[in-house]
């Protein structure tokens, strides 16, 4: 299976000025992980996970003053549509993380992450809070 069939297509871009409060209820409100953090004046591109602002609130950082440039992952590994599952899971191994943006020539289409990959693999169905 590819990585393309997978990730999720719900791609939420902040800009490096969003606080973690900011960052942090989009997220919530989309319920995902990790948003890209795109640099329009660099045009580099981040990313800031729920983890990052986690740590951030755990060493007694203010939510409302950090901005998401300080807590973003700068040097992402990127995968392709075309990725194996297989490919996308030894990056995250390798390089320690739960989450790969995935571009598509230079613009991101989608997240991978490891509940995607998971789910792919496993053959129980999602269940909802009704089926439950």
């Amino acid at each position: 299976m590819l990585v393309k069939e997978a990730m999720s297509t719900t791609v939420l871009t902040i800009g490096p000025a969003h606080t973690l409060r900011q960052a942090a209820r989009l997220m919530a409100a989309r319920r995902i992980g990790a948003a890209v953090v795109f640099d329009k004046d660099t045009f580099g591109i981040g990313i800031l996970t729920e983890r990052d602002i986690l740590n951030s609130l755990g060493a007694g950082e203010n939510p409302d003053r950090e901005i998401a440039q300080s807590h973003t992952t700068s040097d992402v590994v990127f995968a392709a549509p075309d990725w194996t599952l297989d490919e996308a899971a030894g990056a995250m191994v390798r390089g320690g993380f739960r989450h790969l943006v995935v571009l598509d020539n230079l613009e991101p289409v989608g997240i991978v992450s490891v509940r995607d990959i998971i789910r792919c693999w496993s053959d129980v169905s999602v269940r909802t809070p009704a089926a439950a």
